[in-house]
């Protein structure tokens, strides 16, 4: 039988707050700057820790929720600042990603592990390129799951193009798509919470390899995605880290889908080209959320990639978190 898709719940607040890494919801208050700035993350899983960093900016985090992971993987949640039950920040220029990757750093540092993997899916995926550059030694993996080296004006035009084509191949079935360039292109920035989470779930089949032939099973996803306009705010230089790259050296896995329009192939090349110790997945018939569109897929190559490298020891029963031991046991 087919089973739609259930958008996944936000684990319950835990009691336990002197453990980081015990199940549930976790706030902590770090230092930004002179301030402080109140971040949220959730801890869902049993396994070795990997720390996983959605995108948007402003997107909440609970799309990215990966039960297949968590099976295998100790998955600690970042709820972005900016976002949900995080903190907002007192300049809303300040939401860059020099400013996530260093917030990245105090969770890390919260969890008190000598090294984690972590996973950023596209503008998290930005976020974890700086993270690495800036913190190789904290890493023991890296997963860069459908992200880009570079997001200037290239990088936008060559999305715009790709949406263009995609309203081309639908819009005789789907008229509604007709609108979903000039969507693409909306100042973000100048809108509420309410209107960029409209623009989100509007465009969101486009994300999709093959949204309609399952719109049952992805309409609840599509109707639980949530975006915050105030991280569309932040001004910066447009992120571009190429001439960096070989300076990752942290076993890397670059994930993409054939069918992303916005991150796909070119630009996951582009990352496995420089650096170093990186490795490539291409998953076929599928877009932008493969971990929604091809769970199984996604799961096994972000596990077959942590097992070649010896994050994940499945021979012994006992799954190694970084500098320390953890039995595989079932989280309620």
């Amino acid at each position: 039988m087919k089973h739609s898709y259930q958008p996944p719940t936000r684990p319950g607040t835990t009691d336990d707050q002197s453990s980081p890494l015990s199940p549930g919801t976790h706030s902590i208050t770090v230092p930004h700057g002179p301030d402080r700035v109140e971040q949220t993350y959730h801890v869902a899983g049993s396994g070795p820790v990997c720390v996983a960093h959605s995108g948007g900016p402003g997107i909440g985090w609970e799309y990215l929720r990966m039960l297949g992971l968590e099976e295998s993987l100790t998955m600690v949640y970042i709820e972005p600042v900016g976002t949900g039950h995080s903190g907002r920040l007192p300049d809303p220029h300040d939401y860059t990603v020099a400013t996530y990757a260093s917030l990245l750093h105090q969770v890390v540092e919260h969890l008190g592990l000598p090294q984690v993997t972590l996973l950023g899916h596209s503008h998290g995926g930005f976020v974890a390129q700086r993270y690495a550059l800036d913190h190789p030694d904290r890493l023991a993996s890296l997963v860069l799951y459908d992200t880009s080296p570079v997001a200037d004006e290239w990088f936008w035009s060559e999305a715009v193009a790709a949406m263009e084509r995609f309203v081309q191949r639908h819009v005789d079935d789907h008229p509604e798509v007709a609108g979903y360039v000039a969507a693409l292109n909306a100042r973000l920035d100048l809108m509420d919470d309410e209107g960029t989470t409209a623009v989100l779930r509007q465009i969101m089949p486009a994300y999709l390899f093959d949204y309609w032939g399952r719109e049952e099973e992805f309409g609840p996803a599509r109707r639980s995605l949530r975006m915050y306009a105030a991280p569309t705010r932040g001004q910066s230089a447009p992120f571009d880290v190429r001439d960096e790259l070989s300076g990752i050296t942290t076993p890397t896995l670059v994930l993409a889908g054939r069918q992303d329009f916005i991150c796909g192939p070119r630009w996951a090349r582009l990352l496995v080209e420089s650096m170093p110790a990186a490795e490539l997945s291409i998953l076929e018939d599928t877009g932008h959320l493969a971990h929604i569109e091809r769970p199984a897929r996604f799961s096994a190559s972000v596990l077959a990639f942590l097992r070649a490298h010896g994050v994940l020891d499945v021979s012994s029963g006992v799954t190694r978190v970084e500098g320390a031991s953890r039995s595989n046991t079932a989280v309620d």
